[in-house]
């Protein structure tokens, strides 16, 4: 989301964001990430 505002402009940008995000849930997850855990195991 960092480089929409240079790509799309900023009132485009924000218009967009702020309609996915105004309904938006926030999640907060625990725990080790299993993509972490993934990415340290040998390769099958």
């Amino acid at each position: 989301m960092d480089r929409w505002y240079e790509i799309i402009g900023p009132t485009l940008a924000d218009a967009v964001l702020g309609r996915l995000l105004h309904n938006a849930h926030h999640i907060e997850l625990a725990g080790e990430s299993l993509r972490k855990r993934k990415a340290g195991e040998p390769a099958a």
